[in-house]
């Protein structure tokens, strides 16, 4: 009996300790079906199986509007956008410049033109009056056309005229010479009206578009403190269009500087035909007045 009582109460102590090993287990496996209702049991499967389908939508949405508004921002960035959407200072640096520009090649069609024409007028006003022999037969093959060789021409006649009776020809020729001299300075200034334009536009224009990128560049960094971030779609648009500005002081410098070169070589050509026509007329007013003395000394001797 006692063994009978003993197997039978060791049987209930191992079905205590099944039953306390197996109770953690079961409940953690009914646990889930058996917080909700029985009634919402059969809804839950519909309404948590979008849960887990939804966390992936919520994140994906939060890339793609990253995607989407760098995408036309980086599109957007043409010069015109880059231009409107500049600052104030930068704007007027920018419209400076190109206005400058303008000016630039708006000299060089005035200024081909007018040194054009002169060079052809005065090769043709060289060429008449070279089988000249006085000043006198010089201004009537050249009419009564207007330029620097007409100039050199009367000047001569005038100092001849004014210098009537003297004896000293060095004297004569001496003060037609500064005649001359002072023809030639103003046809020289004339003729390079313009070229300080130039000179300015090529040597401060760069720096100009510089100061248009510092300023733009100053802002960026302004707004970047500002928004807390260093992305470059935040960055690049304000860097693009500071730097747009030094594009448009280079595309106003660079062709200022080979224009004022390549006019500095046509004036110089030009000033070498003005020295020439300065020339033939001192050749025609000393033959005049060789020619003179001439014949007074024959008169003389008669």
């Amino acid at each position: 009996m006692k063994i009978m009582s003993f197997q039978a109460s060791l049987a209930a102590a191992l079905m205590l300790a099944a039953a306390w090993l197996v109770s953690p287990v079961s409940a953690q496996t009914q646990t889930p079906p058996a917080a909700p209702a029985p009634a919402q049991a059969t809804a839950q499967p519909a309404t948590a199986s979008p849960a887990p389908a939804a966390a992936p939508a919520v994140v994906a949405p939060a890339a793609k509007p990253d995607a989407a508004a760098i995408a036309p921002a980086m599109k957007e960035l043409s010069p015109w956008v880059m231009f409107m959407s500049a600052d104030v200072i930068v704007k007027a640096v920018m419209i400076g410049l190109a206005f400058a520009s303008l000016m630039t090649w708006t000299v060089l069609i005035a200024k081909s033109i007018e040194l054009s024409v002169a060079s052809g007028k005065l090769r043709s006003a060289l060429k008449k009056i070279s089988e000249a022999r006085s000043l006198a037969e010089a201004q009537m093959a050249l009419g009564a056309k207007q330029g620097i060789l007409p100039s050199f021409l009367a000047a001569a006649l005038r100092e001849a005229r004014m210098s009537a009776g003297l004896s000293s020809d060095a004297g004569i020729k001496e003060r037609a010479a500064s005649s001359f001299s002072e023809i030639v300075r103003a046809e020289a200034r004339r003729i390079r009206i313009g070229m300080g334009v130039l000179a300015t536009i090529g040597s401060t224009s760069p720096f100009v578009g510089l100061f248009g990128t510092v300023w733009g560049i100053m802002n960026s960094f302004i707004g970047i403190s500002k928004s807390q971030t260093t992305n470059l779609a935040v960055v690049a648009p304000g860097i693009a269009e500071a730097l747009l500005a030094t594009a448009i002081g280079l595309v106003a410098a660079i062709p200022a500087v080979i224009i004022y070169n390549h006019f500095s070589r046509v004036t110089k050509s030009y000033l070498e035909l003005v020295s020439r026509a300065s020339g033939a007329a001192a050749r025609l007013l000393s033959r005049d007045l060789d020619r003179s003395h001439g014949s007074a000394h024959s008169r003389a001797a008669e």
